[in-house]
């Protein structure tokens, strides 16, 4: 069998409607919306009801990508759920969406690679497409980070905001689709970012949440350095495996961490600003969530037309890294 080109054919998205502004965090921590802006890029996040579970996020982004291409969940084959916040650590919180849909002929599971999860997730059900193992896939990026901030810790908690994006993945004609994907890993770095608690090395104790272990933790200078390094080179290899060029690439659609980091990239590699998509402003680091929700938001826009090259690349804890070359 000739394997088949598979593409994104329609995406969504969902962001809490709670707000959080840099104006309110100066009532909580010392800081400022100016220190937060120049440094980070952010003005504000969306932030979930408290005891809002992931797939609550990642249900109505679901159906919005169902609802644009066409399809009933019951068409629905395999649901991926690429999070670093589950709902819960069984079962995994595709499930839950796969429930919660009706997608009653559906395998379905989690991926976590944290922030880089949507590309994980993209670029492991893609070849099962192709040779016709799945005809219709829905992957989707989600996190719930705010439970997990500490929001006594200024370094930390002005970064994160919850949402979701999803994607309809399946045959598309010939030439267009994903063209490329990269994935790498590398764990001697996983001390970076993380979030130590819950898990089976550092079980849920008294202990463990007196030391603030079940929130996030990172160290935000070395983070930085990995982070430019990596998506230079994610766009680099997706890039060169595509057979293309940065000349070639109409939309990046980037993780959204920090405007510096954005920036320092944009500084080495040779794709114009202007086809960058850049919402950190507006919805924080989503995580997992992030290159979703910005590809939806470049569709809605209408940023993105037919034919045009999109590049997705992304990086997060693990270390992990990533990125998707697609024709749309």
């Amino acid at each position: 069998m000739t394997p088949q080109s598979i593409g994104i054919v329609a995406v969504g998205a969902y962001a809490p409607p709670g707000i959080v502004t840099n104006a309110d965090l100066e009532k909580i921590v010392d800081t400022s919306d100016e220190w937060i802006r120049t440094r980070t890029g952010i003005s504000r996040r969306h932030v979930a009801v408290p005891g809002t579970a992931t797939s609550e996020l990642a249900l109505p982004a679901a159906r919005l990508a169902l609802e644009r291409a066409g399809l009933a969940p019951e068409e629905l084959d395999v649901i991926v759920v690429a999070t670093c916040t589950p709902d819960m650590p069984l079962p995994s919180t595709a499930c839950f969406v796969q429930y919660g849909l009706g997608a009653t002929h559906a395998a379905a599971f989690d991926i976590s690679a944290a922030c880089t999860g949507f590309i994980y997730a993209l670029n492991i059900i893609t070849p099962a497409l192709k040779v016709g193992l799945f005809r219709n896939a829905l992957v989707i990026g989600a996190d719930t980070l705010t439970p997990f901030t500490d929001f006594s810790d200024r370094s930390t908690c002005v970064l994160f905001g919850d949402g979701a994006g999803a994607a309809v993945l399946r045959a598309v004609p010939e030439g267009h689709g994903i063209l490329s994907s990269y994935m790498r890993a590398d764990g001697s770095g996983s001390e970076m970012l993380t979030i130590p608690g819950g898990g089976s090395r550092y079980p849920a104790s008294a202990e463990t949440i007196a030391a603030h272990q079940h929130y996030i933790h990172m160290a935000g200078n070395e983070v930085f350095k990995f982070a430019v390094r990596a998506v230079e080179d994610a766009i680099a290899t997706a890039l060169e495996r595509a057979g293309l060029t940065t000349a070639d690439v109409n939309v990046v659609i980037p993780h959204q961490a920090n405007i510096r980091i954005i920036e320092a990239v944009q500084k080495r590699v040779n794709i114009p600003e202007e086809r960058w998509v850049i919402n950190i402003q507006e919805y924080s680091n989503t995580s997992a969530a992030t290159i979703p929700i910005a590809l939806n938001e470049a569709f809605e826009q209408e940023r993105i037309h037919d034919g045009d090259i999109v590049l997705l690349v992304g990086f997060g804890g693990g270390l992990t890294w990533g990125a998707t070359v697609m024709r749309w």
